[in-house]
């Protein structure tokens, strides 16, 4: 593939930063301080990273002033406020894009589907009945959506992605392969030692600038709409159940699962492998760490923990063991050995004091 070649001051552009040095330098890569060459850029945000980029090959360096000040030997950079910032905005530049537009041949479309004349549908792509699919939005090959699907623009839909009901989503969308979004929820009414399945009659919304990575599912909701506001991003194998509403800017990382009808609040963290029961309500601005299991409401803003750190083998079983005799021991038989023994402690404090 033919490499980009982009002078300094344009990706200075780029970042609304400033050239110091050769602003006429050619760079045609994004790379990290080790692997960079005479032709690639990579950035310094932190000084722990001084050494390695003093070792850096690197052609020009993205800085704050700051830290140019303490980089002597190297002459080109580009100063910024948040050079991490700046790395985030440059990789859209350097990134690979489907520039294809149009419709594949071997894609199936219905007669109904509204298509935008500059979208992309790759190939064996399904589009069923009343589907509208937005302006400069890419829909690659084998995916496939299920009638009265809408799709926002400047959307990304990677390879076989499923929409399996009339699933609105916004602007500006990314969902990777292997995803289902509007699957049937979990379920049943239980009744006479059976399951009886409960037809699921919601869809799912998506808002602007969302994230969904790769095997992820998003349930259809039982009655009223799963939702996903905007600028939610997903990470790859999380479970959304029916129902749940995910508010703005919320992050979930891998393997997390949330059950129905949860309503997590905005700007919340859930770290890998979180775990929320279902019925429950999230404060906006949570962050669940890794492997928590949230069984009750958390009402206020904050960070929350649980489960058991990891220990070396040996003391983690003779903890488990602890934890055990812990539990078969009646709260309020603890609390009187806690109180005798604060009581000891207070009568040998005054005595000490007594011989002093």
């Amino acid at each position: 593939m033919k490499s980009t070649q982009f002078r300094l001051d344009e990706l200075a552009r780029h970042v609304n930063g400033q050239v110091i040095g050769h602003s006429d330098l050619s760079i045609s890569a994004l790379a990290s301080l080790a692997a960079a060459d005479a032709q690639s850029i990579s950035f310094v945000s932190h000084e722990k990273h001084l050494a390695d980029a003093q070792q850096s090959h690197a052609a020009a360096l993205i800085v704050t002033e700051q830290l140019r000040l303490r980089l002597p030997q190297q002459q080109n950079f580009i100063v910024v406020e948040n050079p991490y910032l700046a790395f985030a905005l440059l990789s859209h530049v350097f990134e690979h894009k489907v520039l294809a537009r149009g419709i594949e041949a071997t894609a199936q479309i219905a007669e109904s589907a509204i298509i935008a004349e500059d979208a992309y549908i790759g190939h064996y792509v399904v589009i069923g009945e009343h589907c509208v699919i937005g302006s400069n939005t890419i829909i690659q090959a084998h995916s496939t959506i299920s009638d009265g699907t809408e799709i926002g623009r400047d959307c990304f839909i990677a390879h076989h992605v499923a929409f399996d009901c009339a699933v609105k989503v916004g602007d500006r969308v990314r969902i990777h392969s292997n995803t289902v979004i509007g699957g049937e929820g979990f379920g049943f009414a239980p009744y006479q030692a059976k399951w009886h399945r409960i037809a699921q009659l919601g869809s799912v919304r998506i808002g602007h600038d969302v994230r969904i990575g790769s095997n992820c599912s998003i349930d259809r909701g039982a009655l009223d709409d799963t939702i996903l506001e905007n600028g939610v991003i997903i990470d790859n194998l999380v479970q959304i159940a029916h129902n749940v509403v995910i508010g703005e800017n919320t992050a979930i990382a891998a393997k997390c699962g949330i059950a129905g009808s949860t309503k997590i609040g905005k700007n919340c963290i859930l770290a890998g492998g979180v775990g929320v029961v279902g019925h429950i309500e999230i404060a906006d601005n949570v962050q669940l760490t890794g492997m928590s299991m949230i069984t009750k409401n958390i009402l206020q803003a904050g960070t929350y923990s649980s489960g058991t750190s990891f220990l070396e083998t040996g003391q983690w079983k003779r903890a488990a063991i602890r934890f055990k005799q812990l539990a078969d021991v009646p709260l309020t038989k603890i609390v009187k050995q806690l109180d005798h023994m604060q009581a000891q402690i207070e009568s040998l404090e005054t005595i000490l004091k007594l011989r002093k």
